[in-house]
């Protein structure tokens, strides 16, 4: 009976499974395919917060324009005489300048309820006369016939999305 030499004894050994650097490369391959998948899992969850804070923020920028839509530009009773807020509650303003400098938080809906769904959310509202022949240069109150509205939607007291647009009186 021959007795078994190291020559032997490797080509036993490699014939019969791995060996134990080829079970580490193994390991480390599947670690990194692992922390991969985390790391472009993790991507696509930041995504899709950043595309729904997005969606969020068109929707509240939208109900403030869809209730200035059926608002007065100027005070139906004061006329110009004043800019800002002749009333004294958000239910009784009645003109879009009333709006002027406002922040609401929880923001408001096209019938200005609170959507307390949506607390960590606010709205900013500006509204500013601007020049006929040239919009982008704000004119005194009242000294124009054309306003913007700019609505600011913020997020933990960060600007994520801004709607700005003409109106004429």
């Amino acid at each position: 009976m021959r007795t078994a030499t190291k020559k032997d004894i490797r080509e036993s050994c490699s014939k019969k499974g791995f060996m134990l650097l080829d079970a580490l490369f193994a390991v480390l391959l599947i670690s990194v395919a692992i922390v991969s998948l985390l790391v472009v899992s993790q991507s696509v969850t930041k995504i899709n917060a950043k595309g729904v804070n997005i969606s969020t923020a068109n929707y509240l920028a939208q109900q403030i324009r869809e209730c200035f839509a059926t608002l007065s530009a100027v005070d139906p009773q004061t006329s110009t005489a004043v800019f800002g807020p002749e009333e004294d509650s958000l239910e009784l303003y009645d003109d879009i300048d009333d709006f002027n400098a406002m922040t609401f938080s929880p923001p408001i809906d096209i019938d200005r309820n609170e959507l307390t769904d949506f607390s960590d959310y606010a709205q900013r509202i500006f509204v500013e006369n601007v020049s006929t022949t040239d919009p982008d240069s704000v004119v005194a109150n009242h000294s124009s016939k054309l306003m913007r509205v700019r609505v600011e939607i913020l997020k933990d007291g960060e600007v994520i999305s801004k709607l700005s647009w003409l109106r004429s009186r």
